[in-house]
């Protein structure tokens, strides 16, 4: 692939983020990564992830990963001045970005109605939990209710055999998915403003975002299948576990032919893919079999190397040390010597302009006198009066 050459694909547009947590900031980072002027405006605690461990150097590393390459101010949206900044900051912005609650930005008087009358080209994203309408608009929803709320925890309850309890949660994937889809749709109204010459309000979903995830769960809920769906377990290795997918025909008859039962290839057992997934655990017994006398890695090189798909289990720290994400450049360091971190950059890589992690990882309020002087134009003493009012943090 040619070399990144050309300028960030986002260079010149001013993000103003109101965003706290995950969702809100991991749409904004990716703006970041990609050039944008990404200004974090926060409150006199800061963003509630701040303090969160891991930390390293003093510093949280999980927020850290969410909040890289932004700049940070601390206003007091309580105060009338403190709104008055935010509202003045956002008329000069490309993009504003939020994740209250609904109504949360209207009171402020920062909605995009308001703000749209002295912006026009203002592109506007509110991602929050269940959307700004409908008679849920208004519940308070972070990703493990969103889970439960959208019937991802109980269609993948159903997928583990024996199973009568949900499992436990501890990764926020409708914040990710939330972001991702905030993030194109952003792409989307900047694109389509060239056109028009004026912005648009995106609203974004998290029940939206995971309820479209589940693309052959809807279609079953609508249409029951007359037979459980086939679903991918994994197998006994000698020190943990591996998974195959033998998905085609052919997968599965080289894999019959590596485990050393080539007569299962004439099986009628396994003859279609009815006979196969009535026959599921006779298969997975046979795989076991093999898998079981040998270690995971030498089940994942040798039925790869034939050309099966398939991979021990690994830790979130092996993933990280795989050479195949070092080739691609996969995370980034921040931090210097020994308070140093890794971060995960965007999974995609464009030929001509780059989008990664940008290093700065800003301090509370550390860039409040650089952009209220940049973007509006005060003086070192009008900064200084809103400082020792409250209204901005130091």
């Amino acid at each position: 692939m040619k070399q990144a050459s050309r300028p960030d694909a986002l260079a010149g547009l001013r993000v103003v983020d109101f965003t706290i947590v995950m969702s809100g900031p991991m749409c904004t980072r990716l703006l970041a990564d990609a050039g944008a002027d990404v200004i974090k405006i926060e409150p006199p605690d800061g963003d509630v992830v701040r303090q969160r461990p891991p930390l390293r150097g003093g510093v949280s590393t999980y927020y850290a990963s969410m909040n890289c390459g932004k700049r940070s101010i601390v206003l007091d949206l309580q105060s009338d001045a403190g709104k008055r900044l935010a509202r003045e900051l956002a008329l000069a912005a490309d993009v504003v970005v939020e994740n209250f609650r609904p109504g949360v930005m209207k009171r402020l008087g920062l909605d995009y109605e308001t703000l749209a009358r002295g912006n026009p080209r203002l592109v506007y994203a509110s991602i929050s939990g269940f959307g700004q309408t409908g008679p849920r608009a208004q519940a308070p929803a972070y990703a493990p209710v969103i889970h439960a709320a959208s019937g991802y925890e109980l269609a993948y309850t159903e997928y583990q055999r024996g199973s009568s309890r949900p499992s436990n949660n501890g990764i926020f994937i409708a914040d990710v998915l939330g972001a991702s889809h905030a993030f194109g749709a952003i792409q989307l109204a900047l694109y389509e403003r060239e056109k028009s010459g004026s912005g648009q309000y995106i609203d974004v979903s998290l029940m939206d975002s995971v309820l479209s995830m589940l693309i052959y769960e809807m279609q079953a809920a609508q249409f029951p299948p007359e037979r459980p769906r086939q679903v991918y377990e994994p197998v006994q290795a000698n020190d943990g576990f591996v998974m195959v997918a033998a998905v085609t025909q052919k997968n599965l008859d080289v894999l019959f032919d590596v485990i050393g039962h080539p007569e299962a290839k004439t099986d009628p057992r396994f003859a279609t893919v009815a006979d196969k997934e009535a026959n599921w655990s006779a298969l997975l017994a046979l795989i076991e079999g093999w898998t079981r006398q040998r270690s995971g890695a030498e089940c994942e090189a040798v039925l790869m190397k034939a050309g099966v798909p398939c991979s021990r289990y690994r830790s979130v720290a092996e993933a990280m040390a795989d050479p195949q994400v070092a080739e691609r450049g996969g995370l980034a360091r921040l931090g210097s010597g020994d308070d140093s971190f890794l971060v995960a950059n965007a999974p995609f890589r464009l030929s001509a302009t780059p989008t990664a992690a940008r290093p700065c990882v800003a301090g509370l309020g550390e860039h409040g006198a650089e952009v209220l002087h940049e973007v509006l134009g005060l003086s070192d003493r009008q900064i200084a009066e809103l400082q020792a009012d409250g209204v901005v943090g130091r």
